[in-house]
């Protein structure tokens, strides 16, 4: 396009920068940064103009306003929010109503004439625009005014391009955006506000979300997180829309390797598409998502993938963690970036972590998504309209159908937020966030479940599901300052079975993964019996449709099985690289097998599971061949394809020397070979027999990693299943010692790893001691004790370094 000279009132995008910020503000200073400096890397941005700061001072001193709104904000009590609601409305009115300034509406009508006219085939009337806000302190690092002003889109035509100008400029003087600026110490004189008139992408025919180039939650900055559903992206904004969510390990995707790490099917029940015949003020609307289509996936892998690309090339040009708004044109397939700005909650966060944890329980009233990994606690009050704001008071749980930003006025007053609909980039997610409170969204009966006045508490600190309990449970917060962990003689490892909460973990002290339990990935990220899958054809129809329904944004049911343990693999994985994460194959018993979705059929009944069909004795076994190569199938692929050789096997409850022969010799001929790109083999170390033949063990695997559970259950002939011999079941019986010291011993001697991954060390801290003393290599604990045992294992280590 050729572009006329800029004016004083209106810039073109192609011609503003970053340098531009008080000139257009944060957003449109942004895009015009992306189209000047990024569109040769490939990074697509609609084309569009901007009306400048100096042009908003002057639409409101030449025509008087300006003083007007001084004078009615002069006395304002911003936590009055009935004056403020009414202050609000009355200064937005004025706004509205104030016609333009000749020459600024005279520039604006250029430009809109320049930017419509090149779209040939609508023959300048027919385009289709978006109206942005873009407040000069917007965005900042330091400040957040995400959200606070409005967007409107599907504006078509010069008159209702001025109208959707005249409502950005009114948005200033938004209820939550008057409160805001009052609680950060803004002047609202020093806040100008821009109005970006941009091209519309047609995501309402195709998809759009929002992406993050680190994660939200945690703060893991290895991995681009993405969000899609179909329809504009307002939908997932406001949080209308329960999206579709994936990773990608930006490590693999520099190297040209596979890098997804996760694809998660949201509902995406609904859509926000434009309206068949525009109504004034009604350009959108929600429409329902045909069923079939909401269990695919918005995006292909390849489309994700492209996403996170132009998302690493633009941190890398701002050099800083960026939250990024994009669109997929549904007629060309073609994906735009929208917006780009600072993430401003996550890469502000220290060293410091704050544990939370649960020490009561409760009934279980709702679930949802977590955000964050706090608890919180109080009142219900049930809102559906912001009328009813003067009925919160401070402490109490908002709970809602979703939240938009007049919201932020009681958000901020909240102990926790819950909400039917969101995703964990909707509203109230990055509200919640940004305000360091418990949010659980996306529940879907939270407004009907719960019930006003009922005392709540909200955990997010239990993994990527957040849980509304019944009451006030008891809970307890642990602070640590990480960078200054002291030394000790071991290492110390972490227990993971939830792919969700790796992220978060990883931010904790740690030397890696010593336990990475599949049969805990199986059972949340499959939840259907391997044969099932594989047999699919042989099932019973209603079961069959079941299974069908589950796996139906997957090509087949072999690839859903090797892809969601791949990926949950790879989020462990990624997390703790490049650390040592042992993954441990399955080893579900027979009637744990037999409890996932078609299991009955394929297992058999054991009067002691504990003891029967487990382990390696299932993996050499004809019945489990196919399932067992499966497995293989999805480690060889996080190893080989995305490049996380950091990935080691861990081998479980081997009976005999032949069966451990036997299954290194298979995992080889499924591409897993020991000592072939870096892969180690371990063992279980769980049974007597394995500490008393440890040297002959040892011959065919690269060490041992001590199960002191089962290991004290087979040494003292205690079934831990059993509550009537509970009490007996204790890992530092002398007997279970004396074989644990024979397994330490034989590795050392051996030059072989040797470590514990059992409950023992977790719960007593004496063990932990009597295990260090001994020489143990490392130490796999859960998550929740890992700096409680590395502080008290620093204390006593120096105490006898002192005697």
């Amino acid at each position: 396009m050729t572009m006329s000279t800029d004016t004083d009132n209106v810039r073109w995008f192609a011609d503003l920068g970053l340098g531009d910020l008080e000139v257009v503000g944060g957003k449109n200073a942004s895009l015009g940064e992306m189209i000047s400096h990024l569109a040769d890397a490939g990074v697509r941005v609609p084309d569009g103009f901007a009306t400048t700061a100096a042009a908003y001072q002057r639409f409101l001193g030449d025509t008087g306003l300006a003083a007007r709104i001084a004078e009615r904000l002069r006395s304002l009590d911003t936590d009055d929010v009935r004056a403020l609601s009414a202050a609000g409305a009355e200064i937005r009115r004025a706004v509205v109503e104030q016609p333009f300034p000749p020459a600024l509406e005279a520039d604006i009508r250029a430009a809109y004439a320049q930017l419509a006219g090149d779209d040939a085939e609508a023959g300048g009337g027919g385009a289709s625009f978006a109206v942005r806000s873009s407040a000069t302190a917007e965005d900042l690092p330091d400040a957040s005014f995400a959200g606070q002003q409005e967007t409107f889109l599907n504006v078509r035509g010069i008159d209702a391009v001025l109208q959707a100008v005249r409502e950005v400029y009114a948005s200033l003087y938004n209820d939550r955006a008057i409160a805001y600026r009052v609680h950060h110490g803004f002047d609202h004189e020093a806040v100008s506000l821009s109005a970006g008139v941009q091209r519309m992408v047609r995501s309402d025919v195709g998809a759009s979300g929002v992406l993050f180039t680190m994660d939200t939650e945690s703060g893991f900055d290895d991995a681009v997180f993405i969000t899609s559903a179909y329809g504009l992206g307002e939908g997932v904004v406001q949080g209308a829309v329960n999206p579709d969510e994936f990773y990608v390990y930006k490590p693999a995707l520099r190297a040209g390797r596979a890098a997804v790490l996760k694809r998660g099917v949201g509902e995406k029940a609904t859509k926000m598409v434009y309206t068949q015949h525009a109504e004034v003020g009604r350009t959108t609307e929600f429409v329902d998502v045909d069923p079939a289509d909401r269990r695919q996936l918005s995006l292909t892998d390849d489309e994700v993938l492209e996403l996170a690309r132009h998302a690493l090339r633009i941190e890398e040009h701002y050099g800083r963690p960026m939250d990024i708004e994009w669109g997929k044109d549904g007629r060309t397939g073609e994906l735009f970036i929208l917006q780009a700005r600072p993430e401003t909650v996550q890469s502000r966060a220290g060293s410091t972590t704050a544990r939370y944890r649960l020490t009561g329980t409760g009934e279980v009233l709702v679930e949802g998504r977590a955000i964050g990994q706090k608890i919180g606690a109080g009142a219900v009050r049930v809102l559906s309209d912001i009328d009813q704001m003067d009925s919160f008071a401070p402490g109490d749980v908002l709970v809602a159908d979703m939240t938009d930003p007049d919201w932020e006025p009681i958000m901020k007053r909240a102990s926790a937020i819950v909400t039917n609909r969101g995703g964990r980039t909707c509203h109230a997610a990055i509200i919640a966030r940004e305000l360091g409170i418990p949010a659980v969204v996306g529940t879907g009966t939270a407004t009907r479940a719960l019930h006003d006045g009922d005392p709540v508490t909200v955990s997010c600190a239990e993994g990527d599901t957040g849980l509304v309990y019944a009451g006030e449970v008891d809970f307890e917060v642990a602070e640590t300052e990480l960078d200054a962990m002291p030394e000790i003689p071991t290492k110390i490892m972490m227990n993971v079975g939830t792919p969700e909460q790796a992220f978060a973990f990883s931010r904790l002290p740690h030397a890696g993964v010593g336990l990475a339990r599949l049969e805990f990935i199986i059972n949340r990220q499959i939840g259907i019996h391997p044969r099932a899958l594989l047999e699919l054809d042989t099932l019973d129809a209603p079961l069959r449709r079941e299974i069908e329904q589950r796996i139906a944004a997957y090509p087949s049911p072999r690839d859903f099985f090797v892809q969601r343990v791949a990926e949950g693999v790879s989020m462990i994985a990624a997390a703790f690289a490049p650390e040592p994460v042992i993954v441990r194959m399955s080893d579900f018993k027979s009637n744990e097998y037999a409890n996932l979705l078609g299991g009955e059929a394929y297992e058999p009944h054991e009067e002691n599971p504990m003891l029967g069909y487990r382990g390696a004795s299932r993996y050499l076994s004809a019945d489990f061949a196919d399932c067992f190569a499966m497995e293989c199938e999805a480690l060889r692929f996080v190893r080989d394809e995305m490049g996380l050789t950091n990935v080691k096997i861990m081998i479980p409850f081997v009976r005999t020397v032949a069966e451990i022969e036997g299954v290194v010799r298979l995992l080889g001929e499924h591409g897993l070979r020991r000592g072939e790109n870096d892969l180690s083999v371990v063992m279980m170390c769980e049974l007597p027999s394995n500490a008393l033949l440890a040297g002959e063990f040892l011959d065919h695997v690269d060490g041992f990693s001590i199960g002191s559970n089962d290991m004290t259950q087979l040494v003292l002939g205690l079934d831990r299943d059993s509550s009537l011999v509970a009490g007996s079941f204790d890992e530092r019986n002398p007997a279970v010692l004396a074989v644990l010291e024979m397994a330490i011993t034989a590795c050392l001697e051996r030059g072989k790893y040797v470590g514990i991954c059992g409950q023992g060390p977790s719960d007593h801290p004496d063990l932990a001691e009597w295990l260090v003393a001994q020489g143990i290599e490392s130490m796999s604990l859960n998550p929740d004790t890992v700096v409680d045992t590395w502080l008290h294992l620093a204390k006593t280590t120096a105490t006898t370094a002192r005697g």
